[in-house]
């Protein structure tokens, strides 16, 4: 890959082993595979793999390893910073989907959507853009 183009990478923030392979599939039918997927399962993995050109499916529920377990809450923090990563919660809560998209995150969808369109386009729509879900 040319050093200007920019990296095509999704981070699966905080996902269970099979909830990680069904986004990965999904990803898959969205983007095509020529995408890397990553996972990041705690802070430090976070760090290294997510930045301005990455797409982050932040789970709601954060397990250990997380300075908090919300993912909403992880969403927020990552949205105050000068380039903040294109982020989507994954989460069947319509309240925490709000609060996500006030801090920042692209819409959403539901672990109950992976198998329908809705997922997908979502991830599509959020990868293609700019970084900033306002432009």
């Amino acid at each position: 890959m040319a050093d200007n183009q920019p990296i095509r990478r999704v981070v699966l923030v905080g996902h269970c082993g099979p909830d990680s392979y069904r986004l990965r599939y999904v990803v898959a039918s969205a983007l095509g595979s020529d995408v890397e997927v990553v996972t990041a399962d705690d802070e430090k993995e976070l760090e290294a793999v997510a930045g301005p050109e990455s797409l982050l499916l932040i789970n709601r529920r954060l397990d250990y390893g997380f300075e908090t377990e919300n993912g909403v809450e992880l969403i927020h923090r990552l949205g105050t910073e000068a380039s903040p990563p294109r982020m989507i919660l994954v989460s069947n809560y319509p309240d925490a989907q709000e609060q996500a998209e006030a801090f920042g995150a692209w819409p959403g969808f539901g672990k109950a959507e992976l198998g329908d369109d809705k997922a997908a386009d979502a991830i599509k729509r959020a990868f293609a853009a700019a970084p900033d879900p306002t432009h």
